[in-house]
This record gives structure tokens, sequence and C-alpha cells, in this order.
């Protein structure tokens, strides 16, 4: 009755687990965090966040049973680069709106028909990834599919192209059995194909080198030896799902799926992204994911995109910004961008901003791209 109603209220699936996972994905956790691979994401390795994911009855002390759902992302988008030379690519589940307004409610729904079916009231808590949870261990001893090598939860059925929740409840549910089969093989399509070489032999991501990390989570610069791997990927990057072979067959969501609607373009235009202003970035990307990079963040993104296309065409905009953007990271970006086109006029425009630059770090990213010219710098 209770996968029945989750699949009502939208989800594609659920499965139920106690709240005791095995050692290994704790273990795993931990050297994860031990070798820093969690970049500037440090909230994920206080103490809490360690003994929560060790042990959720230090999130909700009588949990009895944890049911965990998903539910289906907006499909990939294919892009073709170059055919469209100043389109950016968007991560499919950020085209739709904001999943962490879609998921909470129809958990909430899912508690009181659990109630009902029970008879009394129920203590329960519930999150998608807002909480320190295990949650693709907590999903994979619900039997609901396994961690590949690209580190995603893979249901045989839906792929991995899935977001999931979670639901604490104070009710001991029969739980499933745990998903035991890897059925990834030998394939290592996602690790060759990853553009930066991030994906661990463990199965875990070194977000210091995810552009996922890079363009969403990241506050600061993106380094500069990463930046040409970018590409046109303004938000996130689906590669290592793209190419999973269990993601070809995977069905479409559902168009009547409230959460799979398309919100906003996957596919923007970046010589008008770069110009927005705050207002119409908050106008145009409120309730969707993209205010997780904050405005300054996706124009730091658009500027990296904007340079790995080398097209000259661009420097009417690019000029605009460096002169006239009041955030530095976003200046700063700017002129590596314009350093990445072998024009004199892109030449021309560095120096005049090295000339009125006060910013350090911008003014360092100027010197560097003036340095890198096979024009001289002043």
């Amino acid at each position: 009755m209770i996968k029945a109603e989750a699949v009502r209220l939208g989800f594609v699936f659920a499965g139920i687990t106690s709240p005791h996972l095995p050692p290994d994905p704790l273990n795993i956790y931990q050297r994860w965090l031990a070798e820093d691979c969690h970049a500037g994401m440090d909230y994920l390795s206080t103490d809490r966040a360690r003994s929560c994911r060790a042990d959720p009855s230090q999130l909700m002390d009588d949990v009895q049973s944890i049911i965990v759902v998903a539910v289906q992302a907006p499909p990939f988008v294919s892009h073709h680069h170059n055919s469209v030379p100043f389109s950016g690519q968007i991560a499919a589940y950020a085209s739709g709106a904001d999943y962490h307004e879609w998921i909470p409610p129809r958990l909430d729904q899912l508690a009181l028909a659990v109630e009902r079916w029970i008879g009394r009231p129920i203590h329960q808590r519930r999150y998608t990834d807002t909480g320190p949870l295990l949650e693709r261990s907590l999903a994979r001893q619900a039997g609901l599919g396994w961690i590949g090598k690209n580190a995603c939860l893979i249901h045989p059925q839906f792929g991995s192209n899935l977001l999931l929740g979670e639901l604490l409840v104070d009710e001991s549910l029969e739980p499933d059995p745990p998903f035991l089969p890897d059925r990834c093989g030998t394939c290592q399509r996602c690790r060759d194909a990853c553009p930066t070489a991030c994906i661990r032999p463990d199965r875990t991501i070194d977000a210091r080198r995810c552009l996922s990390y890079l363009t969403i989570e990241n506050k600061g610069a993106i380094p500069r030896e990463l930046r040409p791997a970018v590409g046109s990927r303004i938000f996130g990057c689906d590669v290592c799902q793209q190419v999973c072979p269990w993601n070809r067959h995977s069905p479409a969501a559902s168009p009547d799926r409230g959460f799979s609607t398309m919100s906003i373009h996957p596919t923007p235009d970046l010589l008008t992204e770069l110009l927005l202003t705050p207002q119409e970035f908050n106008r145009r990307y409120r309730g969707t994911p993209l205010t997780r990079a904050k405005r300054r963040g996706y124009l730091r993104n658009v500027a990296v995109a904007l340079g790995n296309t080398r097209d000259s065409a661009a420097l009417p905009v690019l000029q605009s910004v460096l002169f006239a953007e009041p955030e530095p990271l976003v200046r700063a970006h700017t002129a590596w961008a314009i350093g990445q086109i072998s024009s004199p006029h892109a030449v021309d425009l560095l120096r005049r901003a090295a000339s009125a630059e006060t910013d350090p770090a911008v003014q360092s990213e100027i010197t560097l791209a003036l340095e890198g010219h096979s024009c001289p710098s002043s």
C-alpha cells in the first residue's frame, strides 16, 4: 500500500529499510572525507554529519523504518555545440522545478497515508539531500538499485536520472531485501568519459575536480587548469550518466508528473545570460535549482563557457561585463575568457582593463591572460 501510494503521488518507486546500515558505506564515507574529496563542502565533515550518517536515530530518536522514494528528473538534452556556438548546457535535473520544493510535500502526504493505514499519528521526518543521511546506501538497502561506478544509484529499469527522498517513521515496517547484484560489470564508460577524471575506483567522486561541484557548490574561482574541461556546461554535468548503458532505454518521465515539466531552457544563450542583472536573474530562476549557484557563480560559469568557444563574436559582451560588472568573481573569469580569444582586440581590452582594475584577484587573471597571449603585454 505504501509503495502504491508513493507511485500515485508521483514517485516512480519506493522501498523500505531499517535505519541500520552495514559498516562499509560509512567507512567509504569516512575515507572520502579523510582524503579531502568533499572539497569546500565543510558541512559534510562536521561531527553531526558523521554521527547522524552512522546512526540515523540521532536525527529522530524513535525512528523504526525509513521509506526511500525516487522521482525521475527531466530527460537529458543532447547538445550540438558546433551548430549552436553560444548555447550553454544545464544539467537535466535543473531544467525542471526545484525538487526541494516538489518532494517534501509529497512525503508529507505519504506520511498521512501511513497514519491512516496504521490507525495512529506517527512521528516522522523527511529529507531530500537536506539532511545527513547516506541516501544512496539507504536506497540500495531498500532494494532500489545498486551504486554504480559513476557513484549514482542505478535502478535496473529507470537508470540513474533520479532524485531521492527519505521518510523516517516511528513504525516498524517490513523491510525490503537489499539490492545485492553489481550490474556495472566490466563497463568503464563513465570513468572514461568524465571530462576531469574525477570518478574514483571506490565509486565516489573527487569533488575538487567534479564539474558539478565546481559549477554549483563551489563559491570561489574555478581552477584555471579545469576551465577548458567545463566546455559549455554552465550548471552541473551529466556526462557520467549520459554515457551509462542503463540510461539508454530507461522510460521517459511521465508528463503528468509535475516535477518533470521543463521550467527553464536547458541550453540557454550564453551572451544573453552573461548580461543578466540581479533582478533579471532572480525573476528568471526563482524556484529553480539554479539559485543554488547564486548569480555570481552562474555568471562565472557562463563566462568560462564563452571563453571555451574562443569566438571573437563574444568580445562585445565580454567587454561590457569586464568593465561594468560589480562582482569581482565574474570579472575575473571574464578576463580569462577574453584571454582565450586570439584577437588583437582581445589583447587591447585586457590591457585597458589592467590599467583600470582595482581588485587583486581580477588583476591577477588579467595579467595571466596577457601572459598567455602570443601578443606581448605592456
